[in-house]
């Protein structure tokens, strides 16, 4: 008799799509599926870009996304939530109503504000809305330290951006249990990215700064911390494997386009051909 297949661990993420494969859902799905999860998707807008930039987007009906999640989520067991780009102060309500049934599933929050060109994707009621029904819901939220800023800083009482401590303290008091900053766009030798939790700071693991830009290095980090954390990881080695993942992701880099260079996801697949 036949063996029973095991059943790779289910990731849902919600998120945006990408055309170019680079980010986005896309890039979720390529993350999970490189690192043995099955990827579970649930459309939240559909964009125009390229790898230069994104031109334009439109956001699904709030029921729509609530309608996606629900009928998977009726079918599939789920062993982890990856949450990327958002649309609209209404699919964050309907996220929110939906991961709120499934407390015990660890939640990784992506927040996706801008492009890497710098094209607008959240409005301020979007971020609000985040950090009111979202963050508190998150067991891991992985900002780059420019939206870690945007997200933590107080419009009416800071008169400067706060550090990205004060940041990463801000956001706990919001209701995450962990937040990982990445150092990228820091003006610093190496990358750093630095985990906190509710005692403050509990690693910070630097990286070699790599040449040239990089499409979906942050959407490649959370979907691989998701897909260990699924796959039964501790909270500082999914964080730890995640980084080495991503790292190796962006060191294989290609470019097919006129603008920035994809993460290889499968640069593990490709090596073994190459040595074969």
């Amino acid at each position: 008799m036949a063996m029973p297949i095991a059943v790779p661990p289910a990731v849902l993420t919600f998120a945006a799509t990408d055309p170019t494969g680079g980010a986005g859902l896309q890039a979720d799905v390529l993350t999970l599926a490189a690192l043995g999860c099955q990827p579970l998707s649930v459309v939240t807008a559909v964009t125009v870009q390229d790898t230069v930039g994104v031109e334009d987007f439109t956001t699904l009906e709030a029921e729509w996304v609530m309608d996606q999640a629900r009928c998977v989520l009726e079918d599939i067991p789920v062993a982890a939530f990856k949450i990327g780009m958002l649309g609209s102060v209404e699919a964050v309500m309907a996220i929110a109503e939906v991961i709120s049934d499934y407390p015990d599933i660890p939640l990784v929050l992506d927040p996706v504000l801008a492009s890497g060109r710098g094209d607008e994707l959240a409005t301020e009621n979007l971020i609000e809305a985040m950090k009111d029904m979202l963050l508190p819901q998150t067991t891991l939220i992985t900002p780059n330290s420019l939206e870690a800023r945007r997200l933590a800083t107080d419009e009416g009482l800071d008169a400067e951006p706060p550090g990205l401590e004060e940041c990463a303290e801000r956001l706990l008091e919001l209701g995450c249990e962990f937040v990982l900053i990445t150092g990228a766009h820091e003006q610093t030798a190496q990358v750093a990215n630095s985990l906190y939790g509710p005692e403050g700071l509990i690693q910070t693991l630097a990286w070699d700064r790599l040449p040239g830009s990089y499409h979906g290095s942050g959407c490649t980090l959370a979907s691989a911390i998701a897909a260990f954390l699924a796959q039964g990881a501790d909270l500082l080695e999914a964080v730890k494997r995640g980084q080495e993942f991503t790292y190796q992701a962006l060191k294989n880099a290609y470019r097919p386009g006129m603008g920035q260079h994809l993460p290889d996801r499968f640069y593990w697949a490709r090596a073994s051909d190459h040595d074969a």
